[in-house]
């Protein structure tokens, strides 16, 4: 699985009060992992990612919950073990301290939300 990830070249900040269509704000690029910051604070994160098919991410931790939306495509999203498909409109949580894995089995996009809690 690779994990060659490229930061997209619009501006990180989104203006405001405008309306933007999610899935064009990251575009596919060959055999690589597009990735936009949209919201990046203290408290969380907001990033669109777009996988070329056969991408992913390899097993990993996060200290907080991160919930993929999925934007665009089907990935296999594997969570303390256990693998999910999750598929264009659904949103799927994973927990912090749980190992996780992505593996785009075509081209996909989804929105990463990172939520802290530090109570």
């Amino acid at each position: 699985m690779t994990t060659k990830t490229h930061e997209n070249p619009r501006p990180r900040a989104l203006p405001p009060g405008e309306a933007f269509v999610l899935a064009q704000l990251a575009d596919y690029a060959p055999g690589s992992i597009v990735s936009r910051a949209i919201v990046q604070t203290k408290p969380g994160s907001v990033t669109l990612f777009a996988f070329d098919a056969g991408q992913g991410l390899n097993e990993h931790t996060t200290p907080y919950d991160a919930y993929v939306i999925v934007v665009e495509g089907t990935a296999s999203l594997t969570i303390g073990g256990k693998s999910t498909l999750a598929r264009t409109g659904e949103i799927v949580r994973m927990p912090g301290h749980v190992p996780h894995a992505v593996d785009a089995r075509e081209p996909f996009k989804m929105l990463l939300l990172m939520m802290r809690d530090d109570s």
